[in-house]
C-alpha cells in the first residue's frame, strides 16, 4: 500500500493486516512503534558489541532487520520467515542486504529454532502472527527456553505481543518469561498499559540486570515519537498478577488399538 506523497515508500499488508512499512530510501527508518522500541533495546545491547548478532522469528517485509543493519553494517542476522514467497518478494522488492549481512530461510519459527546451535544470538526478536495472533505454540514456556537456549551471555529476547484489553495474553505471556529468564520488562505507550485499546506491547526477557537498568533505554523510550514507558521488576510482577506461564500441551496418547502387539 503506496505511502501519500511518498512513492518510494509503503506499508506491507499480509492478509489485510499491517506487516512492515519499508521507505526505498531511508533504510534506517521505522514507523511502528514497537519497532522503534525494539530498536532501541537492541542499541544497548549492540554497545560493546562489533559482531552483533540478531535472530528474527517473523520476516515480514524485514523493516526491523533492514533498519539495524543500516545502524550496524559489520551485524550479521538470520530472518526466518513461514510464507517463501513473501521472503521472495522482501528480496525483490526492498533492497535488503545480502548474506552474510542478512540471510533469509524459509521456514517455521520454532522448527528452525531448535535447530540452532546453543549461544549464538545476542538478539531474539519474535515477530510472528496468524492474523492479529501469536500463534500459541510461540507464546509457551518451552519456547522461551528454546530461545534463551540460542542466546549468547547477556543476550535479549523481544517479543512483540498484539493484545486487546484486559491484557490476559500479555499478563500470561510475562509470567512465562519470568519463569525463564532473571528479569523481564516490557515497553508500551501508557494508555496501552492501561488496557484502554487493542495495541502492541513489546515484552522483553534478559539474564542481564544492567540491560533492563540502563537509564539511556528508558530515556530513549521516553523520547520517542509516541512517548513508552518501561516497565521492569515489581512492576511487571503487578502486571502479571496471578497469570501463570502458558504451556505446550501434553502429547496425545495414541488410544489403546493404535499401540503395537506386545
Amino acid at each position: 500500500m503506496p505511502e501519500p506523497g511518498r512513492p518510494r515508500a509503503g506499508t506491507l499488508l499480509v492478509n489485510g493486516v499491517p506487516s512492515s512499512f519499508v521507505d526505498l530510501d531511508d533504510p534506517g527508518l521505522l514507523d511502528f512503534e514497537y519497532m522503534q522500541q525494539a530498536a532501541a533495546v537492541v542499541e544497548v545491547v549492540a554497545h560493546g558489541r562489533p559482531d552483533l548478532t540478531v535472530l528474527h522469528l517473523g520476516a515480514g517485509g524485514c523493516a526491523l532487520a533492514r533498519a539495524l543493519a543500516h545502524r550496524h553494517p559489520d551485524a550479521r542476522q538470520l530472518a526466518v520467515e513461514l510464507d517463501t514467497e513473501l521472503a521472495r518478494l522482501a528480496r525483490e522488492w526492498f533492497d535488503l542486504p545480502r548474506a552474510p549481512r542478512l540471510r533469509l530461510r524459509a521456514g517455521e519459527a520454532r522448527a528452525e529454532l531448535g535447530r540452532l546451535p546453543d549461544a549464538t544470538y545476542d538478539v531474539v526478536a519474535r515477530d510472528v502472527f496468524a492474523g492479529d495472533r501469536t500463534p500459541e505454540h510461540l507464546t509457551t514456556l518451552e519456547f522461551a527456553e528454546d530461545v534463551r537456549r540460542v542466546l549468547r551471555p547477556g543476550g535479549v529476547y523481544v517479543a512483540n505481543c498484539a493484545d486487546r484489553p484486559p491484557l490476559a495474553l500479555a499478563r500470561a505471556e510475562l509470567a512465562t518469561l519470568a519463569a525463564v529468564f532473571s528479569h523481564v520488562g516490557v515497553v508500551a505507550e501508557p494508555s496501552q498499559l492501561r488496557g484502554r485499546r487493542y495495541g502492541n506491547l513489546l515484552l522483553v526477557g534478559t539474564d542481564d540486570q544492567e540491560l533492563l537498568d540502563d537509564p539511556g533505554l528508558a530515556r530513549t523510550l521516553r523520547t520517542l515519537p509516541v512517548p513508552a514507558r518501561l516497565l521492569t521488576g515489581l512492576e511487571v510482577r503487578s502486571l502479571a498478577g496471578a497469570a501463570r506461564p502458558l504451556r505446550d500441551p501434553p502429547a496425545a496418547t495414541p488410544p489403546a488399538d493404535a499401540l503395537p502387539d506386545r
